[in-house]
């Protein structure tokens, strides 16, 4: 029996102020030609493990360096891939819109084309778990560019949750998160009277997350 182990990367940004996940062409069979997400095969003598296996994937498919890459989970069974039973580590990557380059076509992840494998259902699972963290934690602040406003920021946390959040209150948990701090000088202006300060995520939180017990 042939036993496959591979790695998918679900690959996240905000297009049209919606949640959307990147995707490929599949360059071969099975499912030539189909809409896949980036992934490949472990490989035992390069990847000293999954997660190191999933950044090389993603940067050789999408050419994204993401500095946040969480592991979801697995997904395995017989009927996955008609090549055998399968294996594959999923995991996912939030990534500002400026970083991308072209390895992908986005796609808002609720209005998906066909896809190849299991993908579907992967994507889904994922997205569950991306607007259910994003309700207790920074996890939304990968989403934005590397200097953001408070509203800004606020955007892309309703963007992500699909519920109106108040600005005082989202201001409240921001500061009990305590993920992000002020630019000292640097502001945007905004064509209003007073400019916006900008913001970037601590350097501690650029890789893990700040989580705090109640949700937004």
């Amino acid at each position: 029996m042939t036993f496959i182990v591979t790695v998918d990367v679900a690959l996240f940004t905000l297009q049209d102020n919606r949640l959307s996940v990147g995707l490929i062409r599949r360059p071969k069979e099975p499912f030539l030609g189909t809409w896949a997400l980036p992934g490949g095969y472990i490989h035992p003598q390069e990847d000293a493990n999954a997660h190191h296996a999933a950044a090389r994937i993603l940067q050789q498919k999408t050419g994204v360096i993401s500095p946040y890459l969480e592991e979801f989970g697995t997904v395995s069974g017989g009927g996955r891939d008609p090549r055998g039973w399968s294996l594959s580590v999923i995991y996912f990557a939030l990534v500002p819109p400026s970083v991308l380059v072209g390895g992908v076509v986005l796609f808002p992840v609720d209005t998906l084309p066909p896809l190849s494998f299991d993908h579907a259902d992967i994507i889904t699972q994922v997205v569950a778990r991306i607007r259910s963290k994003a309700s207790y934690s920074s996890l939304p602040m990968h989403l934005c560019a590397e200097e953001f406003t408070i509203p800004e920021l606020h955007g892309v946390y309703q963007s992500i949750m699909g519920v109106p959040l108040a600005m005082a209150g989202f201001r409240r948990k921001l500061d009990d998160l305590d993920a992000i701090e002020a630019i000292t000088g640097a502001i945007r202006p905004t064509g209003k009277s007073r400019p916006a300060q900008l913001y970037r995520i601590k350097p501690e939180f650029e890789k893990v997350l700040s989580v705090r017990e109640r949700g937004f």
